[in-house]
């Protein structure tokens, strides 16, 4: 059994999984274990490859991304790759969409009307031959 010896990298799992929205619960659950094991890796310094593996399995990550993840390498890579042409953020992540979302809505409702419909339909059809 090999350990991986990155520091800290209970830390970089819990970091990770936070960043994607993850509870420890779901994490638990995905990996078929307690909440409690989970809290238990995330206080580790090292972990063996292969947990480490079904770990980063679960978070679509790859075990080098946790072994190689930095908060400051995360906040460089979204630094450099927003571009806001003014100096408000707030202007820049105001988005306005190019379609009416109440018209989308009315066509979603539309289609789920239909295919209903034609379900019933179908139901009514077995029912017939029966």
């Amino acid at each position: 059994m090999s350990t991986t010896a990155t520091p800290h990298i209970g830390r970089k799992i819990s970091r990770i999984r936070e960043l994607r929205g993850m509870k420890q619960e779901a994490l638990a659950i995905e990996l078929g274990i307690s909440q409690q094991s989970v809290s238990h890796i995330e206080q580790s310094e090292t972990l063996e490859d292969e947990k480490l593996e079904q770990v980063a399995k679960v978070l679509g990550v790859t075990p080098e991304a946790i072994k190689n993840f930095s908060e400051d390498n995360i906040l460089n890579i979204i630094s450099n790759t927003f571009n806001s042409n003014d100096t408000s953020t707030l202007n820049a992540i105001n988005l306005q969409p190019t379609f009416n979302p109440i018209d989308k809505v009315a066509e979603l409702y539309e289609r789920l009307l239909e295919a209903e419909k034609q379900k019933v339909a179908y139901l009514e059809k077995l029912f017939d031959k029966k």
